[in-house]
């Protein structure tokens, strides 16, 4: 275990932790298997619980690279639209897009913000703003508060579980992680529940 500690202590204070964490955001703005939540919660709760490691820098290079990864996946979507592929075209899927598409009219700024806290849903939820043509002046510094929104989010988890567990690093990283798992869960959980209650939308035709 002390060997375990001493290793997460020299990687909180490498700079290739920060370069780690900028991929790992960006990537997980359109590819929802990268877990960055873990990795920005991990570090922060580590640099908490060390009194090591740079609380702002992490939390600004993870902002920034979740905005990077919300416009990348929003530019795919634009790319590939909603009618590219056979699957987009069965009733159900086109009927997402529907639902989506009256979601950003009216809510724009609740969905973009509030999917960020949801892996997958991000992924959907931008891609769909992408492929339905919403304006990427509005999407832009949307996207850019919901990355440092989530960002300062995940720090808070962080250092609430590195405060809790002083000077054991591992352990304070574990227990950051579950509380973030078990906090996206929950709102994955609502969000579905929401959905599930909402009415469908029709489609034209």
């Amino acid at each position: 275990m002390d060997i375990l500690n001493e290793l997460i202590m020299q990687a909180i204070a490498s700079p290739w932790l920060y370069l780690v964490l900028f991929t790992v955001t960006v990537i997980d703005g359109f590819f929802p298997p990268v877990p960055s939540e873990t990795v920005l919660v991990a570090a922060a709760a580590v640099a908490a619980s060390t009194g090591d490691g740079n609380l702002l820098l992490l939390g600004a290079v993870a902002a920034i690279g979740a905005a990077i990864g919300d416009n990348i996946a929003f530019v795919i979507g634009r790319r590939l639209g909603t009618t590219r592929f056979a699957w987009m075209r069965r009733p159900r899927v086109a009927a997402t897009f529907a639902y989506a598409q009256q979601a950003l009219d009216r809510r724009s700024a609740t969905l973009i913000l509030g999917a960020r806290y949801i892996p997958v849903g991000r992924v959907a939820v931008n891609m769909s703003a992408g492929a339905l043509e919403f304006p990427w002046r509005r999407f832009l510094p949307l996207s850019l508060i919901a990355g440092a929104s989530w960002s300062v989010f995940s720090l808070a988890i962080g250092l609430l579980a590195g405060a809790w567990i002083k000077d054991q690093p591992l352990l304070s990283a574990g227990i950051g992680i579950v509380i973030a798992l078990v906090i996206g869960f929950t709102i994955d959980r609502i969000a579905a529940a929401r959905r599930r209650r909402a009415p469908a939308p029709q489609l034209a035709g």
